[in-house]
């Protein structure tokens, strides 16, 4: 007779192993479709504001005046909410884009929990059950995928970290679209359910999908969860709103590169984003052989620096702020109006927009375009001096363009030629 082998048995820790698909894998009593709705509906607001606020800055940049102010030139249809960017109130794009980079940093935690909160449903098996599961499962999908890459991407360019292929420009313009489709698609098939949880909790007899079936004893209790959510989200607003604001709470923003200590004492001591050495412009090229070239109809013709303060100097209070969310607050700028630079052109009743040029050789928004309501707006200069004293190398001397409520980068630094009318 052949020999019996004895029957092996699996130790008990290997019968009851359990992979992700199944629902006793999870076994937190945190989660539950309250503690899920109640993130949810945080983030209906938040996330709103976010793209809302981001269309507004892509606008800013007006991407359909002139090809160097696209960095999207293949958008299509996509620019269909294009409109001409206003100049006033002065501090617009100081609030749109300081609101879209804080709540965008607020909303971590809150994304973070909510992704954690479903993480169940993610390995549900199986994939689809209907066309009305595929089509959640696929809006879930895009909604993570995009969320992910929208907040990983944004909180790079924040810290000026470009670890990422190709343009932060691009890259967030898309993905943005992508994130839409599948946060109103998810939005649709569930704010109904969110809003019957958070008005009368789970219907009595129906099954609490995301609560753990077997769980394990609490250590926290959900408001508890939630409590130490907004915690985490208080403490990233402390400590990263303030490069918005000068004094005392930017000198607490230790998470963003324009916060912490004041850039020293004196009237260019504000924050700046690019260095006259970072773009290599030297002594030379701001010297004496300095010349400020304008084009227009009238012909071309070229300025020194004594000739342009020679001219009619005006005066603008106007902030600086840039697309990583931080900001100055007023700033007093003097120097030449642009419309009287357009005027002496070859424009002398109504102005139109402008083309201008840096000295800075290489770069985005080397060159940017002006659209005429912003040269014809009287506080719009080329900025010779800031605070009483000339500018900085830093701050774009000989000569730089303030323009009220436009991006940081349309305000040009190093000017070296306007030409009016041909954009």
């Amino acid at each position: 007779m052949p020999e019996r082998r004895p029957t092996r048995t699996l130790p008990g820790a290997l019968r009851s192993l359990r992979t992700p698909s199944d629902p006793g894998f999870w076994r937190s009593p945190v989660r539950g479709a309250r503690f899920t709705a109640v993130l949810g509906v945080v983030l209906l607001a938040g996330l709103t504001l976010l793209f809302v606020t981001g269309l507004l800055s892509y606008a800013a940049y007006n991407p359909d005046l002139n090809p160097v102010n696209d960095k999207t030139p293949d958008k299509g249809l996509l620019g269909f909410y294009l409109f001409s960017w206003p100049t006033g109130p002065h501090w617009l794009y100081r609030l749109t884009q300081g609101l879209h980079v804080t709540v965008g940093i607020v909303l971590v935690p809150v994304l973070l929990a909510k992704l954690w909160s479903v993480i169940p449903r993610l390995f549900a098996l199986p994939p689809a059950r209907s066309v009305g599961h595929a089509l959640e499962r696929l809006s879930l999908l895009l909604l993570i995928g995009g969320a992910l890459f929208q907040f990983i991407t944004g909180l790079l360019n924040i810290q000026l970290d470009y670890l990422f292929p190709g343009s932060f420009y691009t890259l967030h313009f898309y993905g943005a679209w992508v994130f839409l489709a599948g946060f109103v698609t998810h939005t649709a098939l569930k704010a109904p359910q969110a809003v019957r949880v958070l008005r009368n909790g789970v219907p009595r007899g129906e099954p609490d999908t995301l609560a753990a079936p077997d769980p394990l004893p609490a250590t926290l209790s959900r408001r508890g969860a939630l409590a130490m959510v907004g915690a985490g989200s208080l403490l990233l607003l402390i400590t990263s709103a303030g490069r918005s604001f000068d004094g005392p709470l930017r000198r607490i923003a230790l998470l963003t590169p324009r916060g912490g200590t004041d850039p020293g004492p004196g009237p260019n001591a504000f924050q700046v984003n690019k260095t006259a050495a970072a773009v290599r412009i030297t002594p030379a090229d701001t010297g004496e052989r300095w010349r400020l070239t304008v084009r227009g109809p009238a012909g071309e013709f070229r300025f020194s620096r004594a000739e342009l303060l020679a001219m009619e100097q005006h005066t603008a209070a106007l902030p600086i702020a840039c697309v990583e969310g931080w900001s100055t607050s007023d700033q007093q700028w003097r120097g030449v109006r642009l419309s009287d630079l357009a005027a002496l052109a070859g424009f002398p009743d109504r102005p139109p927009g402008v083309f201008v040029e840096s000295l800075q050789r290489g770069g985005s928004f080397r060159k940017a375009a002006l659209r005429d309501n912003q040269v014809r707006d009287g506080r719009s200069l080329l900025a010779l001096e800031v605070n009483g004293a000339p500018l900085s190398p830093d701050h774009g001397y000989p000569a730089r363009i303030i323009v009220p409520a436009a991006p940081g980068v349309l305000n040009t630094k190093w000017v070296e030629t306007l030409t009016f009318g041909e954009l």
